[in-house]
Formats: structure tokens, C-alpha cells, sequence
């Protein structure tokens, strides 16, 4: 419609002069309104929209009466306003009324505290002298609390260190006791600044303090040691603390030590003599006496006892000593086990003494003497050189039986050259060489290898060989002394033989065993030479043999010689086949006594061998031309070689 009205508009104006376009009012103003760019124009927006609540109806009336609407509306607003402000007005001028009061109220009350400090000025300036003071003197407070603690005990501590001797050691005494020793130490801080003499005082009060407590603890230690008189002992904590101060006062401390031993020492030889005549409690295990019959476990009862309880006295005194750090700790056990060990000793050695003087035979002996060499090194081995008297007894009694155990050997061996055995008729060992084999045996076997050195072991060997070997050859020696060769070489054959089967079951036997061969080969060349001889002689060759062996080249040809002829030869050699046919049928009674199959068939073949060497001798100087044999192969018909394969 505005459109329309400006397009009317500008076309009325048309036929005028001069340009009515640009002076029309309507058509500036309806350009103007046409030109308007109402999105980008808020305020007139902002009107429209407002318009838009009460304009509701576009008509004539409305659009003549909009003027007058507006204004009606502008006005409502401003009344809304002035009425809304009139009641702010109100408020603030009620407000002001309020601060005007307080303003007055403030003033006074500046004017009452003005007045106020005036009056109290020197009241403030007493009191904060008085909190500085105050302050001081707390800090002073604080520094003598701390002094008094450190260097002072409280009521409680004093009354635990100043008991009754006969009352309890508890934990809250070491802890005094300690304090004290820290205080005493401490103290000397003091000696180095102005407060020479509080120092001096209270290192004076401490020193005699610790006195005190000492003693007190040294009676209370001594009281509970002298209680350990019981096969089984409990250490009790308080005791390891009591020996821990106690190394502070050395004297003290050596003291109840000895007073510990002495307790212990008790202890033990009443429980050692216990355990020999009643046993266990109710019996189990039983005495130990009851099996001084057996004289081997009832050494070996005993041993084991003072040994458990060699290593339980150790343990004892390593609790009681733990705590302490003095130097040489180690050298105070040593001594105590010594000391308590050393009683039991005495009843110890009476009663093996008894046993070895009782003679129980080598055998026995030398068990002994192995089990207590055995139990000298278990002991030394848990408690060292602790019970040095208790090692040196044991040690007495392994030399003591060991000893009664040679002697008893040579006592033997003196009886064997005494009364000199024949050799049986079948010339095997006498029963005196078998004998006195199996004790050797026996000894040897019940040697333990274990426990003592390798070395100690090897001179025992050496001596009980030396011991028991030696007169054995003896007597074999004189035994055969009246034998011809070949039974004589038997008989010693066969004891040798059975002295090197023994000794092969045993270590150290080496040397023994290489002389035993050396003469048992000695005796087999002997046999292997009868043996040869005998069939030389058997088979018709021995005469032969022997005219070879002797001929000399200045006596002419061998065929010359007495009985050497051919016809001689060839006889021999009818002799010499039967023998090749049937070689077992020619062996000397002796060898059929030889108890050693291998030794047998070793003196059957070496002399088989010599036989045949024998036999290539006779061959090689018959067929040599200077002996002038006529047709020498017809005389012996086998070659070396042929009567070797036959033989063998």
C-alpha cells in the first residue's frame, strides 16, 4: 500500500516544473521510509514490538486515536514511577535517619574509649611488662624441666634402684640403670661450661647411684645362679641383662661367672652319677652301670652323655652371655664349660680305667680305643677347646687303651713263637695262622675310617700290621724250617697266600701286600722248577737236559757220551710222547695241596713253559751237525714248535 501511495504520489508530480521529484515533502519522506532498514534498526524494533502489545486492531479510530494512546500510556508509566520512587525516597530518607543516629552513637563512643585509654594507658603498659615476664620465666621453666630430665632421675626410677636387695629385678631397672649410666656420661658436658659445680655434683650423685645398683644387681644375679643346680637350666631374660651391665664392673661380672660354674659343675657330676645308677626319670633310660658288662656301650653310654651335656653347658653360657660385647667373651666360655666339665672327669676316668685294666681282649681294645679317639673329636668339635681337662681324660684313656690293645698283640704274637705249630699233613695254614688272621681281620674291620685323620689312621695300620705280620712270617718260617723244598714252598705258598687275601679287604695295606708277593712269588719259582724237574725226570729227558747243559765242545760230539747215542735218544723220546699224550698225569703231589687255583694253574704253566724250553735245548743240539747224530730227524721226530702246541 505505501508502494502504491508513493508510486501515485510521484506520478501527480510529474507534469510539474523544475523537478517535483526532488522537492515533494510525501515523496522525500515516503523514500525515506522505504529506504529504512528495520532489521538493523533495534530501537525502532524495541518501539514496534511495544506497540504491538496494545495496538491490537488496525483501523480508522485507531490509527486517529494512536497519538493520543500513546501519550495516555506514557503517562500511566510515569505515575507507576514517581509512586514506585516515592517509596524508595522514603526508605532512604528513613536509612539516613538510622546512619545519622549511628554517627552520633560512634562519636560518643570514640570519645568514652579516648577517655577510656587516657586512664588505662599505664595499667596496658604493667600488664605487658608483666606477660614478657611471664614468657621469660616459662622459658626458664621449659630449660630447667629439660635439665632435671636429663640429668636427674624421677621419683619412680630412684625408688626401683633403691629396693630392698631382696626384691625383684624387673625390666624398669635396667631402664634406670641405664639412665644413669647415660646421665654419668652425659654429665661431663657440663664439666666444659660454667656449671662446673652442678656437674661435679651430679657426677657424684650418679657414681654412687651405680654403686648401689650394682650391687644390688650382683647380689640379685648371684641369688638366681645358685638356683641352676637342676639337670635342666632355663635362662631367663632379666639374667642375660644382669651379665650385659655387669660387664661395666669386670670384678662383678668374674664373679657371678665363677658363681654360674660353680652352680652348673654341680649340676652335671650329680646328674652324671644319676645317670649311671638310676637312669632317666622314671627309670627310662635306664642306669648305665647296668650295661658295665658290655664294656663297649657302656663306654660308649657315658661318652655320649658328658657329650650332650658338654654342648648344653655351651649353649647355657652362650644365652646368659649373649648381650655382653667385652673382649674375650669367647675365653670366658671355655673357661666355664672347662670348670663345669672338669668335675665330671674324675668318676669318668675311674670307670674306664677299669674296663681297659680288665683286659676284654685286642679286639674290644682297639674298639675302645676308637671310640673314644671318636668322642675326643665330636666334643672338640661343638665346644672346641672348652673342656680341655674333659678332652685331656678322654685323651689319656684313648692312649691308655690304646696301649693295653698292643700290648695285648704282642702278648699274642709272644704266645704264636712260644709253642711253634707243624704245618698240617695236607700243608695248609695251622690253625694258629688262621687264627691270628681273623683277629687281625676283626681289628682292622672295626676301625672306624671316619672320624679320625687320615694320617693318624695310616700309622695305626702300620703299627698293628708291624705288630701282628711280623711274627706271623716268623712263625710260618720256622713252622717249614724241617720241610723239604717242594713242601716247605707250599706251605709257605698257602700262608702267605691267605695273609694277602686279608690284608686286600684293607686300605694302608700296600706296601705289606707287595712284600707278601715278592715272597710268595719267590716260593712259586721254587715249585715251578720242582714241578719241571719232576717231569723232566718222569718223562726221560732229566739226564738228557742235564748232558746238554754240562756238554763242552772239548769233550768231543754229544753222540759220544754216555747214554747220548740215538738209539738212547730215541728210547727217551717214546717215554717223552707218553707225557705229550697225557700232560696232567705228570704233576707233583704238592701242588694238589696249593688251596689257590690260580696259583695251581700259574706253577703247572710256568713249568709246562720250562718243559718246553727244556725240549727245545735237547732238539736244537741234536740237530746241530758238530754232535754228529746220524739221521736226527728220525731220533726226534717234533719239532719245538709241535710239542709247545701240544703242551699248551
Amino acid at each position: 500500500g505505501f508502494r502504491a501511495m508513493a508510486a501515485a504520489a510521484a506520478g501527480g508530480a510529474e507534469p510539474g516544473v523544475g523537478g517535483p521529484h526532488t522537492h515533494n515533502p510525501l515523496a522525500r519522506k515516503l523514500h525515506k521510509i522505504l529506504e529504512t532498514r528495520l532489521d538493523s534498526d533495534k530501537d525502532m524494533l524495541e518501539a514496534l514490538k511495544a506497540l504491538s502489545v496494545f495496538f491490537t486492531e488496525n483501523s480508522l479510530r485507531t490509527r486517529r486515536n494512536l497519538r493520543g494512546d500513546i501519550e495516555r500510556r506514557s503517562l500511566s508509566i510515569n505515575e507507576e514511577f514517581v509512586r514506585v520512587f516515592k517509596e524508595v525516597k522514603e526508605d532512604l530518607e528513613s536509612v539516613h535517619e538510622d546512619v545519622q543516629a549511628m554517627s552520633a552513637c560512634c562519636q560518643d563512643m570514640t570519645s568514652r574509649l579516648k577517655f577510656a585509654k587516657e586512664q588505662t594507658q599505664d595499667l596496658i603498659t604493667k600488664t605487658t611488662k608483666l606477660q614478657s615476664e611471664n614468657q621469660r620465666l616459662e622459658i626458664r621453666s621449659e630449660v630447667v624441666d629439660a635439665f632435671l630430665s636429663k640429668f636427674q632421675l624421677n621419683a619412680d626410677e630412684l625408688n626401683i634402684l633403691r629396693g630392698p636387695r631382696e626384691g625383684p629385678i624387673t625390666e624398669d631397672f635396667f631402664k634406670a640403670l641405664g639412665k644413669v649410666k647415660l646421665i654419668h656420661n652425659d654429665v661431663k658436658v657440663l664439666l666444659r661450661t660454667n656449671q662446673q659445680t652442678a656437674g661435679l655434683e651430679i657426677m657424684e650423685q650418679m657414681a654412687l647411684l651405680q654403686e648401689t645398683s650394682y650391687e644390688k644387681l650382683y647380689r640379685w644375679a648371684q641369688a638366681e645362679c645358685r638356683t641352676l643346680t637342676q639337670e635342666s637350666c632355663d635362662i631367663s631374660p632379666a639374667q642375660t641383662r644382669a651379665m650385659e651391665a655387669l660387664q661395666d664392673r669386670p670384678i662383678l661380672y668374674n664373679y657371678t661367672l665363677d658363681e654360674f660354674g660353680t652352680a652348673r659343675r654341680s649340676a652335671v657330676v650329680r646328674g652324671f652319677i644319676d645317670a649311671l645308677t638310676r637312669g632317666g626319670p622314671g627309670g627310662t633310660p635306664r642306669p648305665i652301670e647296668m650295661h658295665s658288662h658290655d664294656p663297649l656301650r657302656y663306654v660308649g653310654d657315658m661318652l655320649a652323655w658328658l657329650h650332650q651335656a658338654a654342648a648344653s653347658e655351651k649353649e647355657h653360657l652362650e644365652a646368659l652371655l649373649k648381650l655382653v660385647t667385652l673382649h674375650g667373651v669367647e675365653e670366658n666360655i671355655q673357661q666355664i664349660v672347662g670348670h663345669v666339665t672338669e668335675g665330671v672327669c674324675r668318676p669318668l676316668k675311674v670307670r674306664i680305667e677299669q674296663v681297659i685294666v680288665a683286659e676284654p681282649g685286642a679286639v674290644l681294645l682297639y674298639k675302645l680305643s676308637n671310640l673314644l679317639k671318636f668322642y675326643h673329636h665330636t666334643i672338640s668339635g661343638i665346644v672346641g677347646n672348652c673342656a680341655a681337662t674333659l678332652l685331656t681324660t678322654i685323651e689319656e684313656m684313648h692312649v691308655l687303651s690304646k696301649k693295653m690293645f698292643f700290648n695285648s698283640l704282642g702278648l699274642h704274637a709272644s704266645k704264636l713263637m712260644d709253642k711253634v705249630e707243624l704245618p698240617p699233613p695236607d700243608l695248609g695254614p695251622t690253625s694258629a695262622l688262621t687264627h691270628t688272621l681273623s683277629l687281625l681281620r676283626e681289628v682292622l674291620s672295626s676301625h672306624d675310617s671316619s672320624v679320625v685323620p687320615m694320617d693318624a689312621r695310616q700309622a695305626d695300620f702300620v703299627q698293628v700290621l708291624s705288630c701282628i705280620m711280623d711274627p706271623l712270617l716268623q712263625l710260618c718260617t720256622v713252622s717249614a724250617s724241617n720241610l723239604d723244598t717242594a713242601d716247605m714252598a707250599t706251605f709257605m705258598v698257602n700262608s702267605l697266600h691267605l695273609m694277602k687275601t686279608t690284608l686286600a679287604l684293607f686300605e694302608f695295606t700296600d706296601k705289606r701286600l707287595e712284600m707278601l708277593q715278592f715272597q710268595i712269588e719267590a716260593h712259586l719259582d721254587t715249585l715251578i722248577n720242582e714241578q719241571a724237574s719232576f717231569v723232566l725226570t718222569r718223562a726221560g729227558l732229566s739226564y738228557i737236559y742235564n748232558s746238554v747243559q754240562q756238554h763242552k765242545p772239548e769233550q768231543g760230539p754229544l753222540s759220544i757220551l754216555a747214554n747220548m747215542d740215538g738209539g738212547s735218544l730215541k728210547a727217551a723220546m717214546v717215554q717223552f710222547d707218553r707225557y705229550l699224550s697225557s700232560p696232567d698225569s705228570l704233576l707233583m703231589p704238592q701242588l694238589n695241596f696249593i688251596l689257590s687255583g690260580t696259583l695251581k694253574e700259574k706253577i703247572f704253566k710256568r713249568s709246562t713253559e720250562l718243559v718246553c724250553g727244556a725240549y727245545s735245548d735237547i732238539h736244537t743240539a741234536v740237530m746241530s751237525p758238530t754232535n754228529d747224530y746220524k739221521e736226527p730227524t728220525a731220533i726226534l721226530q717234533r719239532s719245538p714248535q709241535q710239542v709247545q702246541t701240544l703242551l699248551s
